[in-house]
């Protein structure tokens, strides 16, 4: 729990042995996240209920940043492994994970930057050492939800503007040392309507990647599937 209007429950198999999937119930205000993270053994599903957020998931076989833009009764899926974090774009967020297992494994991002020794990151990326240690420092544990209290919200979080470059996680300014985590590019400014809505039986070719802007073949773990659709 963050605070008042930022909580998660969950009900997994050590609460409630006879199901045979988890959940999560997430409540977010705007410009908070869910930090990146993966999980090792469970395929994960968002229902967003209510407010409006961004989804981002990577794929390790096209190498490409998946982002999309969710709004009231859509959903997107985040396979087993892939690296993802969610953005709300809106106060009064309310979504639903849905776990393929009863109890999933959780590895933050946040872990593994705080655990990696600055002699590796140095050996392994050519990064300064100092930099890097400074750079992490501030991450004194797990970190769930984003950014942490008293560090203020990145710009450009909104409904009406996406991520953009310049702001929220675009180059420059954003989420990063100096840089954020685009390359100039940033998420873009879409609101929802290049994303591409499709009936629950009509989910195959043709979902649209917002990063890419170019119909996209689906990329989900599904043969036939896409990552996103309506209902």
């Amino acid at each position: 729990m963050r605070d008042s209007r930022n909580y998660i429950t969950q009900l997994f198999g050590e609460q409630l042995p006879a199901i045979s999937n988890g959940f999560f119930n997430v409540r977010m205000s705007q410009g908070v996240m869910i930090t990146p993270h993966w999980h090792t053994n469970v395929d994960e599903m968002v229902i967003l209920l209510s407010g409006e957020v961004l989804t981002s998931v990577f794929n390790p076989f096209t190498q490409g940043l998946m982002t999309y833009h969710l709004k009231p009764g859509q959903v997107s899926m985040l396979p087993k492994g892939w690296f993802h974090w969610i953005v709300a774009l809106t106060d009064n967020v309310h979504l639903l994970t849905i776990f393929s297992e009863p109890t999933p494994d959780i590895v933050y991002g946040s872990d593994f930057l705080r655990f990696l020794p600055k002699e590796i990151a140095s050996r392994a990326y050519c990064v300064n050492e100092a930099a890097y240690a400074q750079a992490v420092a501030p991450i004194q544990a797990s970190v769930i939800f984003g950014p942490p209290i008293g560090c203020g919200v990145p710009g450009g979080m909104t409904a009406g503007a996406g991520m953009v470059a310049g702001a929220g996680t675009g180059a420059g300014v954003g989420m990063g040392a100096g840089a954020g985590t685009g390359t100039g590019v940033g998420v873009g400014p879409w609101t929802g309507a290049g994303v591409g809505a499709y009936a629950m039986t009509g989910y195959g070719a043709g979902a649209y990647d917002e990063m890419r802007q170019e119909p996209q073949e689906s990329e989900s773990i599904w043969p036939g599937a896409a990552p996103y659709w309506s209902f």
